[in-house]
């Protein structure tokens, strides 16, 4: 089975744009489709300036099954990456009838599209939060899974409906990517990670406490069982990630199946230490206060890689030292993110 052209839902958002670059350097034809809802049509122009190619863009909503099947009529695809989707725990939890909705409803309009007579390969982007508050260590894709809030069980949800398509459906080729923690930045600079409100995620409120737009981090308990009190969690750099979603359609073309893989480093960095590493590295200094722990926080979460280096023959390259100096190239240089660009 061959891939060519891929379509990446999402793909203006944070992950989607930097695996649209690397999807256009190993030689696959992109083409995105985006409501940008949480996303700005700057980023796909800087994807383009950074790869020198020409990508279809398509505004849409994949909630809206007419609009899916529209794009499939125009488009010749054979495969999709299905980042679309909200993504923020503590919104889901204020509204979880949008994130059921939003999130199951545009996988399963996506399925619908591709159905009887097209090319039926998926990789879907999912999340190290279905193995819910597991203190089993490292992680492995054989831990049980317990998703402890919305936007979890959303992804988990995913992942099951998708199994049993392709149980129902052998000819479905599937393959499930647990992300850890992605941070980090393209090395050019053009683009990173820009949350349209205040930062749900670490790496991107530490950004905005340097450039001034935050006045300092709040670092939730250090009372955890953990080398210096921090909660511990496996940072992967977006660059490796995004690396290892081309290393899951190469996968899919040479053993067409179902597949679930961890996407981490498989080494664990506590709060504070990510914090003293950029201050090391970049030469600034980040304000903070420690302040109580959050309901449902684990001390330590991190992955086992072994099934990916095993079977995608993929693992992460990039250290604690690239990930805060590529994000503070992007935040120095857009200190206001996309909305400052000139494009």
């Amino acid at each position: 089975m061959k891939i060519q052209r891929v379509l990446v839902t999402g793909g203006a958002g944070y992950i989607g744009t930097h695996t649209c670059i690397e999807l256009i350097a190993a030689g696959y034809d992109v083409i995105c489709a985006d409501n940008f809802n949480n996303s700005s049509p700057v980023a796909m122009e800087r994807v383009e300036r950074i790869t020198g190619t020409a990508i279809p863009v398509h505004r849409m909503d994949f909630c809206n099954l007419d609009e899916v099947r529209a794009l499939f009529r125009e488009e010749a695809i054979d495969a999709a990456i299905h980042f679309a989707g909200h993504k923020a725990v503590g919104e889901s939890v204020q509204k979880p009838l949008m994130y059921y909705e939003n999130n199951l409803l545009s996988l399963i309009n996506l399925c619908r599209a591709m159905g009887p007579g097209r090319a039926k390969n998926i990789v879907f982007s999912s999340s190290a939060t279905v193995y819910g508050l597991s203190d089993r260590l490292p992680l492995t894709e054989e831990t049980p899974t317990s998703a402890y809030n919305p936007y979890g069980r959303t992804k988990l949800y995913i992942e099951e409906i998708l199994k049993d398509l392709h149980t129902a459906e052998p000819d479905w080729n599937m393959s499930i990517l647990r992300y850890f923690n992605p941070v980090g930045a393209h090395p050019s600079g053009l683009i990173g990670e820009d949350p349209a409100d205040i930062p749900n995620n670490l790496m991107p409120y530490i950004a905005q406490v340097a450039v001034g737009r935050l006045e300092k981090l709040s670092i939730y308990g250090d009372d955890y069982d953990t080398p210096d009190g921090t909660g511990v969690r496996d940072f992967i750099h977006v660059v490796d990630l995004a690396r290892g979603h081309v290393a899951a359609l190469r996968k899919l073309e040479a053993e067409p199946g179902y597949t679930v893989h961890n996407l981490g480093t498989g080494k664990g960095c506590s709060v504070l230490e990510l914090v003293r590493a950029f201050e090391r590295v970049n030469n600034v200094t980040i304000p903070y206060e420690i302040t109580a722990r959050r309901p449902g926080d684990v001390a330590a979460n991190y992955a086992s890689t072994d099934k990916a280096r095993n079977e995608l023959g993929w693992q992460a390259t990039h250290t604690i030292e690239d990930m805060v100096r590529d994000t503070w190239n992007w935040q120095s240089k857009n200190p206001q993110g996309y909305r400052d660009a000139d494009g």
